[in-house]
């Protein structure tokens, strides 16, 4: 692994100054206040503003005359969560909007592709259903074509679908075979959440986050929204799949995330760096937390688990990160006392809730895109070659 720093020269170290003038003026203490409160980890003027300013296709677009470089891409990237830029909705978009350049037809790309680089359309993922679990391909919502091919009827409903409220269009995964194998008998639409017949309802995570749950009865789609091949669904939400748990090839420069879910290990790493300031600071007796060899212990633990944690790469980091964040938050709480369980901004807080936050936040990232136990699986599986878990009940005993 390389650890080399990159050299800047004069026009990206003038890119570098430029977005970070940028962000600092439209994400203001106003902003990170509001989004905390909403918990959407969206907001709107901030969004626009990007896509106003060129931003957006920038990064998306990959033809644009002025898309990002390598190193360019690489600075927006860590300047963005350096200035705590709201990034589910943003990501979700970024994401999907890729598989309509790549599935949709031309009319669709035309009515949605340019207004995703404005800002003006979101996207968010349509996945999860409230009894499906994980595993995404078990889809029940229902998508019935109607007799004159033209359109198509949805019924079913989706739990998880974040963003759902601020966005335009879902990215939704239906069944359209029930009779075939579960693989073959899916179909995906970019549905207009405007549509009749879908009801958004807000769910509160433990973390503070907003999520949905959406209902779609009766909800009549043009073909057009259609993304590849009827029932041929599993081909086009692979892609988005393989990015979100992790599983995409390294780049040769290296100028990328080690794994995904870099942008919540970040909170960890902040946690982590304040509790280590905090047990340096003398209390009024004159005594450091530092002193005392479990909490230097404890703390030194929590740094090693996370710089590993930090170094591994692709789905293994992914679930390195997860964990990582379960195991290190409880340790930095006890080490700091009971005011590291108030909340940021609370008065008396011991680190302005870093900790506390990433407590809460720590389960949320091992569900994200699949729990844990499923990515845990596709490694023993795929990576180490151990054959598919069986979960079949156990054989009774009969010799009793």
């Amino acid at each position: 692994m390389d650890f080399s720093r990159v050299q800047l020269d004069d026009d990206d170290q003038k890119f570098l100054d430029e977005v970070r003038r940028f962000l600092q003026e439209i994400v203001t203490e106003e902003v990170l206040a509001r989004d905390r409160e909403t918990g959407d980890n969206f907001d709107e003027g901030v969004h626009l503003a990007i896509g106003a300013a060129g931003y957006w296709e920038r990064e998306w677009k990959a033809d644009s005359e002025r898309a990002f470089t390598r190193v360019q891409r690489r600075i927006w990237e860590l300047e963005k969560r350096r200035a705590h830029v709201p990034w589910v909705t943003a990501g979700t978009t970024a994401m999907i909007s890729r598989s309509v350049e790549k599935f949709g037809t031309p009319e669709l790309k035309d009515e949605v592709l340019p207004r995703v680089y404005s800002g003006h359309v979101r996207l968010c993922l349509g996945y999860t259903e409230p009894e499906g679990g994980s595993d995404v391909a078990t889809c029940k919502t229902r998508a019935v074509r109607e007799a004159d091919g033209s359109s198509w009827i949805i019924n079913g409903s989706k739990m998880f679908t974040t963003g759902a409220h601020n966005c335009q269009y879902v990215f939704l995964i239906t069944n359209t075979d029930p009779a075939a194998p579960k693989h073959q008998s899916l179909t995906m639409f970019l549905v207009p959440l405007d549509a009749p017949g879908i009801e958004i309802q807000g769910i509160r995570t433990v973390d503070g986050d907003r999520t949905n749950i959406v209902y779609y009865s009766d909800v009549r789609v043009d073909d057009r929204y259609r993304l590849g091949e009827v029932n041929g669904g599993w081909a086009v939400v692979r892609e988005p799949l393989n990015v979100e748990h992790g599983a995409v090839d390294a780049a040769v420069d290296g100028l990328q995330d080690v794994s995904i879910m870099m942008h919540q290990a970040g909170f960890m790493a902040a946690a982590v760096d304040r509790a280590a300031a905090r047990s340096a600071v003398r209390d009024p007796n004159g005594r450091k937390l530092i002193d005392d060899g479990s909490v230097a212990y404890r703390l030194g633990r929590s740094v090693a688990r996370m710089e590993a944690a930090l170094s591994a790469p692709s789905i293994f980091g992914r679930v390195a990160l997860a964990q990582a964040m379960r195991d290190i938050s409880p340790d930095l709480m006890d080490i700091l006392g009971t005011a590291s369980a108030l909340p940021i901004g609370a008065d008396g807080a011991a680190d302005d809730g870093a900790a506390e936050y990433v407590y809460r936040f720590a389960p949320l990232v091992g569900i994200y895109g699949g729990t844990l136990e499923v990515f845990r699986n596709m490694i023993a599986q795929y990576a180490l070659g151990l054959g598919k878990p069986n979960y079949s009940p156990p054989v009774a005993n009969k010799a009793g």
